[in-house]
């Protein structure tokens, strides 16, 4: 997929406009500030067999169709990433239709960074496959190109492949309104097949400049809400990976989800053990590798899905006594706002970091620990292993500890060497946990101690991630043996941090902990 290379806003301004179309209505929904669009509108006569339609729409709802000025909405072209903008325009020279389509559409309208872009044309995959020179079919029960363009993958999907999987999809006979044209009617088809309405936003571009809303997609913009296109127990039963990304797009966009798909996540959640693990440690990199693991983090408590995804960190939630919808914070909670604050959809970490974070926390949860032992644990994994430096960085240190969490312990005025003691034990203690995390019969033993406990023994974690987890912690040992390197400087390598390199990787780690320890607010507060 193409990596967008925009800049984050952290907070939209979603600013609508009257929409410059001729023989326009207005579309004004209570909830709706005034914008003017192109409606194609369902006939009276059309009204009456909506029986058939119904089942697809959650609650019955029929939105009316839009063409929206993508100009008006705040979309430009330099907003779309280089290499997209060339598959674009080599596929319109060669006279076909091209659409940026689902996710990318809505951050752009939300002033946001899209994780990637995605293409729909009208071509045949085999005609894109003749379009570029670096170009592969993959997927096998709904193909798709791969256009390798400047470094980054561009994922294109063709309309005929779409159709044919709506045809094998829908059970319905699902009429659309006489008065549109065939590429509505195409359009339209397509956006059924989305997971949300939100996501089901067509932009032709950078051409006709019109944003295809058939599905109410921008209301729920608006409106802040995730809702499914078709009734959410219907839609999470054909894919139960969508149960995920609601909880991945709510937590990234700081959306609600709608009551009946809140509902279906909560009744269905059980079903994401369908999904093979590597899909499964997929989303949930997605959640806490691109700057909402915090907000993820909460709604997989919030919704069960933590019990069966993250056992030993819904058990910390149930010993700390969080409720479902707890607003507190926890020091699993202030461990991924930190991570969050570094981290970007498009400035991610190896998934290896999270693991990392996560070890560290649970090791804390079993044995609290002096909170400068912690903060100079961290500080000798940036600085190569180098305890006694790591040690006298953190005596330095005269901010307070964050005293909310009972993890951190006040400072107990250990000297040198026990200090290197507490150290060493702790990494020990790390690489336990890391280990306890990665072995199923581990995980049902240790869950074995909480009555409470989830009835989950998943482990997500697979070798090669723990080893390369593992690796981070390789420093801190008695002796010092071989020289480690540490980072020079402050400012974070994101391309080295993506790729899991050594020394960013444990410059990342060691901020996010010593943040963590001595959050910021207080040394302001001490000031």
């Amino acid at each position: 997929m193409a990596m967008a290379t925009l800049k984050l806003a952290c907070k939209p301004n979603l600013l609508l406009r009257s929409v410059p179309f001729q023989c326009v209505r207005k579309v004004a929904p209570k909830s709706l500030p005034t914008l003017e669009a192109e409606e194609c509108t369902v006939p009276a006569r059309e009204r009456g067999k909506r029986t058939r339609q119904e089942p697809l729409l959650e609650k019955n709802r029929v939105p009316t169709w839009k063409k929206l000025n993508s100009k008006e909405l705040g979309l430009r072209n330099s907003m779309i990433a280089t290499p997209t903008k060339k598959v674009l325009n080599v596929l319109k020279k060669k006279g076909h239709d091209v659409y940026l389509v689902g996710g990318c559409v809505r951050d752009l309208i939300l002033k946001q960074t899209p994780k990637d872009f995605d293409i729909i044309t009208s071509a045949d995959l085999k005609e894109v496959m003749k379009s570029f020179s670096w170009c592969e079919i993959v997927g096998k029960r709904f193909p798709i190109c791969h256009v390798h363009m400047d470094g980054t993958t561009v994922e294109v999907s063709s309309f005929n492949t779409a159709r044919y999987k709506s045809s094998m999809q829908f059970t319905h006979d699902i009429e659309a309104p006489n008065d549109c044209d065939k590429e509505d009617y195409l359009r339209w088809r397509n956006c059924l097949n989305r997971d949300f309405t939100i996501n089901g936003l067509l932009m032709l571009d950078p051409y006709a400049r019109i944003v295809y809303d058939y599905l109410g997609g921008m209301e729920d913009i608006i409106k802040a809400k995730v809702r499914t296109v078709v009734p959410a127990a219907t839609s999470f039963r054909e894919d139960c990976a969508r149960i995920l990304r609601a909880i991945r797009i709510a937590a990234r966009l700081g959306f609600s989800i709608s009551r009946e798909t809140a509902q279906s996540v909560k009744n269905l959640s059980y079903s994401v053990l369908r999904l093979d693990k590597g899909r499964l440690l997929m989303e949930m990199n997605y959640m806490l590798a691109y700057g909402s693991g915090e907000a993820s983090l909460r709604l997989l408590w919030r919704f069960g899905l933590l019990d069966i995804l993250l056992p030993f960190q819904a058990v910390y939630f149930v010993r700390g006594g969080f409720r479902r919808r707890d607003k507190r914070t926890n020091l699993l909670l202030s461990f991924f706002s930190n991570v969050d604050k570094l981290l970007a959809p498009n400035r991610p970490c190896h998934s290896s970091l999270w693991v990392a974070i996560l070890a560290l926390h649970k090791a804390l949860s079993d044995k609290p620990r002096d909170s400068l032992v912690v903060a100079a644990f961290s500080l000798a994994l940036h600085t190569g292993g180098n305890l006694s430096e790591a040690i006298d960085i953190a005596r330095r240190n005269n901010k307070a500890h964050d005293s909310r969490f009972p993890e951190l312990l006040d400072p107990s005025g250990l000297d040198k060497e026990d200090m290197k003691y507490e150290i060493l034990e702790l990494a020990v203690s790390v690489k336990g946990s890391l280990l306890q995390m990665t072995t199923s019969h581990l995980v049902s033993e240790a869950l074995a101690d909480y009555p409470q406990a989830p009835h989950s023994n998943l482990v997500l974690i697979p070798l090669a991630m723990y080893l390369k987890a593992l690796s981070y912690f390789d420093c801190v040992k008695v002796s010092a043996g071989k020289k480690f390197l540490s980072k020079q400087g402050r400012e974070i390598d994101y391309e080295s941090l993506a790729r899991g390199d050594l020394q960013e990787v444990r410059h990342v780690f060691a901020r996010i902990v010593f943040d963590t320890v001595f959050p910021l607010h207080l040394c302001q507060d001490q000031s």
